[in-house]
């Protein structure tokens, strides 16, 4: 499983074109044969799924009750803006225009390695989300998600 860190500013071509970050090429997984799958985030960011974790996704999508008004709503709104593409042979990643539109990615992007998935944001964009967040609050944040998990480091 990758293991998707750090943070890389590219310039965005008028073509759409961007270079994929090569420190996150290289987390890559060989089977995810450098595709990938790009749609709307749940914040005003891209996710960049790699084809095998994509899959996994897919899977976890595919249990969702199709039958209920919020399966069918979750699962459209998921899907409907996702598009697979792969790198090109400069290494770049060619992003939709409707999904840079919706993301208001112009100019530059900023990829952020998230774990399993790559996230592709507006500098601006992330300046407006960081700028909510003070460090007091994302530590207050960060012991309420990881508090839970049983460690035996008192770091």
């Amino acid at each position: 499983m990758p293991s998707f860190k750090g943070q890389y500013e590219h310039s965005v071509d008028n073509k759409g074109r961007v270079s994929f970050p090569a420190k996150l090429r290289k987390a890559l997984s060989p089977q995810a044969n450098e595709n990938f799958t790009i749609l709307r985030g749940l914040e005003p960011c891209l996710y960049v799924y790699p084809q095998d974790e994509w899959q996994k996704v897919e899977d976890q999508l595919s249990q969702i009750n199709s039958f209920t008004k919020e399966g069918r709503t979750v699962k459209r709104n998921f899907l409907r803006f996702a598009e697979d593409l792969s790198l090109d042979n400069q290494n770049r990643i060619a992003l939709p225009s409707q999904l840079m539109e919706w993301a208001d990615i112009d100019g530059k992007a900023i990829f952020i390695g998230s774990g399993e998935r790559i996230e592709v944001w507006s500098p601006d964009k992330l300046d407006e989300v960081d700028s909510g967040l003070s460090f007091e609050s994302y530590q207050e944040l960060f012991e309420r998600v990881m508090g839970d998990h049983d460690t035996n480091d008192q770091t």
